[in-house]
């Protein structure tokens, strides 16, 4: 499916959250395991932004239709962390500016150099932006199944009609990320190599090198664990095959086999790439 960008901006729009319960939440509280992963959700979501600042100084940035893109991307995703938000509010835990602000304080001094990092590798190659999309799209489907996920394992009511909503608005991420990393990888031998080097050996869960080490494995584990969720780490890595040159990689299988790396890293966090970040 190839998203018209003119569509996307029409239909962008702050999260709907009208009619959902959240006061729910007080009378039939979370398990601890959902509300961890809630936390945890909350946090990436809210981290978006950061990641935007690392891509535009990339060659992406000249690019006006992934700029007007990742606008519309950033406020839905901004949106979807203030929605986690309430419902962590309604569980009497630490939500909102504070908590993202802890969030951001603990994280490594190398942290302020990835703009950096993320530049020279631009000024390197015009491919940067190809495994950037492709990085993109990975992200936004593993995003959008923790989120499915998360609303079967919780069994709540207003939590899986929550979901839903940020599921739709993610779908939409996903075709612009995917069609665009599509065409980019179909026109050029190097971005095909470049990007299925760079995610074999960089990618990892979304959230690695946010969040600790132990949360990104929590979330692994408790979401693509058992038949179903082995079921839903599948599914991705198929969806991943289907981009050029990428079959093969099973991205997610080794994710959530062991460790916080991809398939081919031998376990080593990577940076996360897209929040996509749980964004995505």
């Amino acid at each position: 499916m190839h998203t018209d960008l003119d569509t996307f901006a029409r239909r962008s729009a702050r999260l709907d959250c009208d009619g959902l319960d959240f006061d729910s939440f007080r009378d039939t509280p979370l398990d601890p395991d959902a509300l961890r992963c809630l936390r945890y959700m909350h946090d990436v979501e809210s981290h978006t932004v950061c990641y935007l600042r690392d891509v535009l100084v990339t060659r992406a940035h000249r690019d006006p239709e992934i700029t007007s893109f990742l606008t519309f991307w950033n406020y839905e995703e901004h949106w979807h962390g203030e929605a986690i938000a309430r419902v962590l509010d309604a569980h009497a835990e630490p939500s909102g500016a504070s908590r993202v602000a802890a969030t951001r304080a603990r994280l490594p001094r190398r942290d302020s150099l990835r703009p950096v990092a993320f530049q020279l590798a631009s000024a390197a190659t015009p491919h940067i932006v190809t495994v950037h999309l492709a990085w993109g799209a990975v992200n936004e489907w593993t995003t959008q199944a923790a989120y499915a996920r998360l609303a079967a394992l919780a069994g709540h009511p207003v939590l899986t009609e929550l979901l839903r909503r940020i599921m739709r608005q993610e779908g939409r991420h996903i075709d612009f990320y995917a069609s665009r990393a599509r065409q980019r990888l179909d026109s050029s031998a190097t971005a095909r190599r470049l990007t299925r080097w760079a995610l074999r050996r960089w990618w990892a869960p979304v959230g690695s090198g946010v969040m600790p080490d132990s949360e990104v494995r929590f979330l692994a584990g408790y979401l693509f664990s058992g038949t179903d969720g082995a079921a839903a780490a599948a599914r991705i890595d198929r969806r991943v095959d289907q981009l050029p040159s990428l079959a093969g990689l099973r991205l997610l299988a080794g994710a959530t086999g062991g460790g916080v790396g991809g398939a081919e890293t031998g376990g080593r966090p990577a940076p996360r790439a897209g929040t996509t970040e749980l964004a995505a």
